[in-house]
């Protein structure tokens, strides 16, 4: 599973059993809510999908330096870790967002649908650099 975590709304992808194709799968929109609800809602979605990877976007600024946003999507990454008792990867996920906004304007994919969706792909992109990676090694 990938994750683009964000304060909002948490991006997530899945990837076919032969991990060769990263797939959006859904946008959690808690909206700063209790971290317990997404939480909760990822830990169902790893259960029922047998999920046996996770790949976290870390959001590292591009001069280097740690931000809030890292350090709550680390803080994340360590509870979906301990409740799912998966060992998550992180990956550092700088421009995924652009990326993903900009495949989906070369798909003409119009700005009010691109919110509902821009997330997962974020989250497709993190998880298929992740999948890439370990088929080169």
């Amino acid at each position: 599973m990938g994750i683009d975590f964000g304060t909002r709304h948490i991006g997530l992808a899945l990837s076919d059993e032969s991990r060769i194709l990263a797939t959006g799968y859904e946008t959690v929109n808690w909206n700063g809510r209790d971290p317990e609800w997404a939480l909760d809602r990822i830990c169902t979605i790893i259960k029922e999908m047998n999920v046996t990877a996770l790949v976290i976007g870390r959001p590292t600024r591009t001069d280097g330096e740690r931000s809030e946003t890292q350090e709550k999507a680390e803080e994340f990454g360590a509870e979906l870790g301990r409740r799912s008792g998966l060992t998550p990867d992180y990956k550092d996920e700088r421009f995924t967002t652009v990326m993903a906004s900009r495949y989906l304007h070369d798909c003409n994919v119009k700005a009010k649908k691109q919110k509902k969706v821009i997330d997962q792909v974020a989250a497709e992109i993190i998880l298929q650099e992740y999948l890439d990676k370990l088929r080169s090694t």
